[in-house]
């Protein structure tokens, strides 16, 4: 949770409604999505900690507010683990949905194997350990490549897989049992 200052604007068609929900949406509006370099995407607005006497600027009408509030950011760390689910499945790799964001597992770096793109199933499988990757899938991946930029758009995540307690879930769990069996 971060604490910020700024103005928020609340047009006059509004001014009935609870001063607090208004400008808990319109700051909402205004910054989630955005990505900040040192606090990462921003997720909420959590709450209104304090709202200022409204300004009213002529020839607009809306009424300016100081307020200070909580917000919720996520930002993605080079080598942090991370888990989430396979949403896509293309021929050069596997994106996955870490949070509010999505990374991608290049073919390369989904397991030590040679890869196959089956576009018919929609899956991605080792040639020689017969492991199979699909969309829906819950994997846990290490982050080796990012850059943050503007919005969710701007932001691009590189992930692998090939690490030992790395992968799709399953998998991980077989490599426990066959270490146990060893």
């Amino acid at each position: 949770m971060t604490k910020i200052v700024d103005t928020v604007r609340i047009p006059p068609d509004r001014f009935e409604e609870p001063l607090e929900d208004v400008a808990i949406e319109v700051l909402n509006e205004t910054y989630v999505g955005r990505m900040d370099r040192n606090l990462g995407q921003m997720i909420t607005v959590k709450e209104i900690e304090d709202i200022g006497i409204g300004k009213v600027i002529m020839g607009d009408g809306a009424a300016y507010h100081e307020v200070t509030f909580t917000a919720l950011f996520f930002k993605p760390e080079l080598h942090e683990i991370v888990e989430g689910e396979v949403i896509e499945i293309a021929e050069f790799g596997a994106f996955v949905r870490i949070g509010p964001v999505d990374g991608l597992v290049h073919v390369s770096q989904v397991t030590d194997d040679y890869i196959t793109y089956d576009a018919k199933k929609g899956s991605l499988t080792g040639k020689e350990t017969g492991k199979r990757l699909d969309e829906g899938d819950l994997v846990r991946a290490r982050i080796v490549a990012l850059s943050l930029k503007g919005r969710r758009e701007g932001v691009k995540v590189g992930l692998t897989m090939r690490q030992p307690g790395l992968g799709k879930f399953e998998w991980i769990e077989e490599e426990k049992r066959k270490s146990k069996n060893d």
